[in-house]
């Protein structure tokens, strides 16, 4: 994947809730110009202005979404807390995170854009007995749009990650030739986690003797689980990787390679991935910079959407355009 040269780009793209640029790095890739971003985390605008590009503005988009110029498309990973069975599962009820949904909806309105793609986790799909999810797409058909939605996984467009995700394409009906839209089809995967792994690894990467047992461990009481390491396809990153979690939520990799280089009597073979692993995982690009903590590197990969899922979406999208747009006064300049 190559960015295309802007002068070759047409249709204008504006992302909300964009982290480190996932979901935009694949609409550039598939050759959209994404003219304005937002973000409300200082670490993921300083990856993103350090990787992507400088069209980022820092704020809570309930106070900056004025600022939003002209576009043909919105796209947004909207916050999936709310709506993730990692979380509280509170949904609409989340006063500060769950009601972003109907500012997106606010913003579409005004806007008159001609189509937005929403990713989330895939258990909105299921939350509150599937209601919370007809309602967005209830919501989204009274402003004018006709919606197709599918669960994407990543291990399917190139990345050894099992990420299972909702991807969200609705149109206008009244911009488009005809109200069909088919989501990318699976390709075959010709990689494994143990193909990405980092040649060096720094010591601090490996777990102690004392963790072993936590890491390695079957659980505890009402939570018991077989752990499972060195996994050909990994389990999906999540942002509090960090933590070392049991091996049964995170990935662990045996590493004698490196090991055989550590002096500490302390440590043992098995160490986590380590962010620049991550970042091979969710598709971001060998010349990415990281300019931010590990700790934070892991919860912006964590929360990414992969970004050859996004390509893979964005270029449908592409064609779908190209091919049903009624009009040709679209945003380019």
């Amino acid at each position: 994947m190559e960015r295309i040269k802007v002068k070759d780009k047409k249709y204008k793209v504006a992302s909300l809730f964009a982290g480190i640029g996932g979901l935009d790095l694949g609409f550039e890739f598939a050759g959209f110009d994404v003219v304005w971003a937002n973000d409300f985390d200082k670490y993921a605008v300083e990856t993103y202005r350090a990787n992507v590009n400088d069209n980022i503005v820092l704020g809570d988009i309930r106070e900056v979404m004025d600022e939003i110029p002209s576009h043909d498309i919105l796209i947004g990973g909207f916050p999936c807390q709310p709506f993730s069975t990692f979380g509280k599962l509170k949904g609409f009820k989340d006063k500060e995170r769950g009601t972003l949904f109907f500012v997106i909806k606010e913003i579409l309105q005004k806007n008159q854009t001609k189509v937005v793609v929403l990713e989330n986790v895939k258990n909105i799909v299921n939350h509150d007995g599937g209601r919370t999810f007809k309602r967005i797409l209830r919501e989204l058909d009274e402003i004018g749009y006709n919606c197709f939605y599918q669960i994407l996984n990543s291990q399917d467009y190139g990345v050894p990650q099992r990420r299972n995700r909702m991807f969200l394409v609705g149109v206008r009906k009244n911009s488009f030739n005809t109200e069909s839209f088919a989501f990318p089809d699976k390709q075959e995967l010709t990689v494994t986690t143990q193909d990405i792994l980092d040649k060096d690894v720094d010591e601090k990467y490996f777990i102690s003797k004392k963790l072993e047992a936590t890491i390695l461990g079957y659980g505890t009481k009402g939570y018991m689980v077989k752990p499972t390491i060195d996994q050909p396809i990994s389990k999906t990153l999540c942002a509090t990787m960090h933590k070392m979690h049991r091996a049964s939520q995170d990935n662990y990799v045996t590493d004698k390679v490196n090991f055989k280089k550590i002096k500490n009597d302390n440590k043992v073979a098995v160490r986590k991935l380590t962010p620049n692993e991550c970042r091979k995982l969710q598709g971001f690009p060998d010349e990415w910079t990281q300019v931010v903590s590990d700790t934070q590197a892991y919860k912006q990969f964590g929360n990414a959407v992969t970004v050859n899922v996004a390509y893979a979406v964005a270029k449908n999208l592409m064609q779908y355009m190209d091919a049903n747009i009624k009009e040709i006064a679209y945003c380019a300049e």
